[in-house]
């Protein structure tokens, strides 16, 4: 299947020019889960599976951590080719309040909570 926009090679691996921003599989305003669990999944599996997304964008804040849990639920195992991307550093103490927290002992709570939510050993990006 041909990625649409062609493809872009992001942290050694060659992805889809266009990739799915996932904040809005969460609930309002990136807050709490979907509306529909079983839409949100199977949006992300139709993206992958029949449109060739291989760049999923996602973060720990999304939710907070409800989007992570969706990904996985609807693409673990990782096909090869898919690059799941996610970030962390933003806490989330309430919807509509996104608040940065670089501290180090954060941060890597937050990466090692981000590998467990995902199903994976490292992040790709």
């Amino acid at each position: 299947m041909k990625p649409p926009g062609g493809t872009i090679e992001i942290a050694g691996k060659t992805v889809s020019r266009l990739g799915l921003g996932t904040l809005r599989l969460a609930g309002p305003g990136g807050w709490g889960d979907p509306a529909d669990r079983a839409q949100a999944v199977s949006l992300l599996r139709q993206a992958v599976h029949q449109h060739g997304i291989t760049h999923i964008d996602t973060a720990d804040a999304y939710g907070p951590h409800t989007v992570e849990v969706l990904v996985k639920e609807a693409l673990h195992p990782y096909p090869d080719e898919v690059l799941v991307a996610t970030k962390v550093g933003l806490v989330r103490p309430a919807p509509g309040i996104w608040m940065p927290l670089g501290h180090p002992a954060y941060l890597r709570a937050s990466v090692e909570g981000s590998l467990r939510r995902l199903g994976v050993d490292r992040l790709e990006l």
